[in-house]
């Protein structure tokens, strides 16, 4: 799959999701095998750009390039001009594809009439997307969900109107905006959009599995599989997906040093990020993830919510991969 002068080394795709997919987090899962992995939402409202979030938003200093995928931004708003400002910017400032958001529900971005809420405007869509497909000269991608709601599935038109403004690279989440994430995602609208356009069209919502990426693949003839929430705690997901998408065979469950190995990597990477403290805090949605399944990891997850130093809250995260690995029962828990 070929963007601009990007040649991406596979479809699987790391999906935006804010307060998750950070610059450590990207970078584990490209090296797990994802062809690509798109940042955070950033605002394209100027007095939000400086923001200490803003500016770690846009952090990817460092992120692996060349053949392990172009770095991508994605944007958030709902003028046109300021859409396609943050787009001039972020691509000055290294991003080798610009992402436009028009698939969060979160009511936060909806209510100021971004994300998803656009769908309801087409003639908004065209415009914020002619805008900035013309502010950059790198390519620029979207994300959409299949409408506002299930009485108006508008995603195959949303598209037509993407594809005639230069919008090179479609991801269509299988949920109308008004379904949020109840319910199951659909794939007969992924179907039909990627039947309806000539740019690739990447599947997205409720693949957690490589048998469910091989079925929403044959059945939507999509180019791609975009990964978000079964990727938690999870980087070396994509590793079981290239495996099993490409003979068919299973990779093998990484082992708990693996786990450990891994899970403390992105501990420093965060701390390195966002600072002992704000590191400390961002760290334990990860560990509860990461831990979530293992025996005794709920049990650890509450008591590491309690750990207030990144020095404490590592070791504890050491010790209980190592228990792990001894087939032991969880030890020195208080000792964290």
């Amino acid at each position: 799959m070929q963007l601009g002068a990007h040649v991406l080394r596979n479809g699987l795709f790391v999906a935006p999701m804010a307060g998750v997919t950070d610059q450590p987090f990207r970078a584990l899962c490209r090296r797990f095998g994802a062809g690509l992995a798109v940042s955070e939402m950033v605002s394209a409202r100027p007095e939000l750009r400086g923001t200490r979030k803003s500016r770690l938003r846009r952090a990817h200093e460092g992120e692996p390039r060349g053949g392990a995928g172009p770095v991508s931004v994605q944007i958030v708003g709902s003028d046109p001009q300021m859409m396609a400002e943050a787009a001039r910017i972020n691509a000055a400032e290294g991003a080798d594809i610009i992402d436009i958001n028009m698939g969060c529900p979160a009511k936060k971005v909806c209510n100021v009439a971004a994300g998803s809420a656009l769908l309801s405007d087409e003639g908004l869509v065209a415009r914020i997307l002619e805008a900035v497909v013309a502010a950059v000269d790198v390519p620029v991608t979207l994300k959409i969900r299949t409408g506002p709601d299930p009485s108006r599935r508008n995603a195959l038109r949303i598209a037509r109107i993407a594809q005639n403004a230069g919008i090179r690279l479609l991801a269509v989440h299988g949920r109308t905006r008004a379904c949020g994430f109840r319910g199951r995602a659909e794939f007969d609208t992924v179907a039909e959009v990627k039947a309806g356009v000539r740019i690739p069209v990447i599947a997205n919502g409720d693949i957690a599995t490589p048998e469910e990426a091989r079925r929403v693949l044959d059945y939507t003839r999509a180019d791609g599989i975009m990964i978000g929430r079964a990727a938690h705690g999870r980087p070396w997901i994509f590793r079981e997906f290239l495996s099993y998408l490409g003979d068919g065979t299973r990779a093998p469950a990484p082992k708990p040093a693996q786990m450990r190995s891994v899970a403390l990597e992105h501990l420093e990477g965060i701390y390195a990020l966002y600072g002992e403290e704000m590191g400390v805090r961002i760290a334990r949605k990860h560990i509860g993830w990461y831990v979530r399944g293992l025996p005794g990891g709920e049990a650890f997850r509450r008591a590491a919510n309690e750990i207030l130093g990144a020095r404490e809250q590592l070791a504890a995260v050491g010790r209980f991969f190592e228990d792990i690995d001894g087939g032991g029962a969880l030890s020195s828990l208080q000792a964290a």
